[in-house]
C-alpha cells in the first residue's frame, strides 16, 4: 500500500461544488493505507447548499476516514508538535483561504493545521478551486507556489469562456501529488487544461 504508516491531514474549505470530486480520493487515501485526519473549515461545518448540508459532509468525511473531523483552531494546533503528519492536503482551496495563507493569516482549522505542518518542514499540498486566480488572487497563487513545502496538485481553467479567472485542480493527481511532495518534489506539468465547459 502506497500510504501505509503514513498520517495525513485532510483539510476541506468551502468550495462546495468541488466535494464530490474530492471524497473519492479520500477514499482511495484510506484504502492505500493512511490514516487520514479530517480538518475543516467552519464553512463546511455551518453551510448548507444546493450541493448539501454542511453535517452530511462532516458525516460522510468521518465514515470515510474513521476519524472524527478537527473543527477548532485549538484542536488543529497540535497537528505541528504533538502529532506530526507526514503531509497535509487541504482540497478543495478556495481563493479566500489562498489570499489568507499566503497572508500568514490563521483563522481556521484548516490553515492552522497547515500552518503546523510546515513549521516541521513537511509537505503541504493545495488542490485548489478558485474563481479568481487569474484575477486579484494571482498574486497569492504565485506566492504559495514560491514557498518552500507547498504543492500544487495540478490545476488549469476548468471554464474559460464563462469564468476566464476561474482555477480548479484535477483531483485526480492528488495521490501522485502527494507521494512526490513526501519526496520534495512538484508533481508536473502543474499548469494543465482542465476544462468543463464547451466552448
Amino acid at each position: 500500500m502506497k500510504f501505509k504508516g503514513k498520517r495525513i491531514g485532510f483539510g476541506l474549505t468551502g468550495s462546495h461544488c468541488t466535494y464530490d470530486e474530492v471524497m473519492p480520493e479520500i477514499e482511495k487515501l484510506v484504502k492505500e493505507g493512511a490514516d487520514v485526519l479530517p480538518v475543516v473549515s467552519n464553512t463546511v461545518k455551518t453551510t448548507t447548499t444546493r450541493f448539501g448540508k454542511g453535517e452530511d459532509w462532516i458525516k460522510r468525511v468521518e465514515e470515510i476516514t474513521g476519524n472524527k473531523v478537527i473543527d477548532s483552531i485549538v484542536a488543529a494546533e497540535p497537528l505541528g508538535p504533538k502529532i506530526p503528519l507526514d503531509c497535509m492536503v487541504i482540497a478543495p482551496f478556495t481563493g479566500n483561504s489562498m489570499s489568507k495563507f499566503a497572508n500568514a493569516m490563521t483563522d481556521s482549522p484548516v490553515l492552522m493545521a497547515a500552518k503546523a505542518t510546515l513549521r516541521n518542514l513537511s509537505p503541504v499540498v493545495l488542490g485548489i478551486s478558485t474563481n479568481d486566480a487569474l484575477g486579484l488572487n494571482g498574486v497569492n497563487l504565485m506566492r504559495l507556489m514560491a514557498t518552500k513545502n507547498i504543492y500544487f496538485i495540478p490545476y488549469g481553467q476548468d471554464a474559460p469562456m464563462k469564468k476566464p479567472n476561474s482555477m480548479v485542480a484535477r483531483m485526480g493527481l492528488l495521490q501522485d501529488t502527494v507521494l512526490a511532495a513526501m519526496e520534495g518534489k512538484q508533481l508536473q506539468p502543474v499548469i494543465i487544461e482542465k476544462f468543463r465547459d464547451s466552448e
